[in-house]
């Protein structure tokens, strides 16, 4: 049996997010979504209401789990016992940012298998920092939401 994780803040979830894990499943017989927490950061969302968000997404879907992590990447794929460690790119600079994270990752875990899963081209603009944005300043963010949880982000915003 197959299994990758795809790891991220999921701050808050996204179409983009969304659309990786429906690749990844075409590839993987189970995929781990990470929660990842920063103890340095400060999130839209608390850690739990992302992984909640994330768990009603892929309600139905038995090779899907969902999990919070804190720690390193490189001891998360020890802990899930799979090399496979998959990273969405929309352009170059995500994937200048995901291989330089590589890099460092492979110091902690020689044996990660980086696979990048660029995004389509529709969705090059979708980012949870641009629904970040368009919450601060009140504006319209469905666009970016998967419609499976955009209520229930609409709610837990206010």
């Amino acid at each position: 049996m197959k299994k990758c994780i795809f790891s991220g803040v999921f701050d808050p979830p996204t179409k983009g997010h969304e659309k990786t894990v429906e690749k990844c499943l075409k590839i993987f017989d189970e995929v781990v979504i990470a929660v990842m927490v920063n103890p340095e950061k400060q999130p839209l969302l608390p850690s739990e209401q992302r992984t909640a968000l994330l768990d009603k997404l892929f309600d139905g879907e038995s090779r899907v789990r969902v999990r919070t992590f804190y720690g390193a990447a490189a001891d998360l794929l020890k802990e899930e016992n799979t090399p496979f460690y998959v990273r969405g790119v929309r352009n170059t600079l995500d994937f200048e940012y995901e291989n330089s994270n590589n890099f460092a990752s492979k110091k902690l875990n020689n044996d990660i298998i980086t696979l990048y899963i660029p995004a389509e081209q529709e969705d090059l603009h979708i980012s949870s920092s641009a629904v970040r944005t368009l919450v601060k300043f009140g504006k319209d963010y469905s666009e970016y939401v998967p419609a499976k949880i955009l209520q229930d982000l609409k709610k837990i915003l206010g």
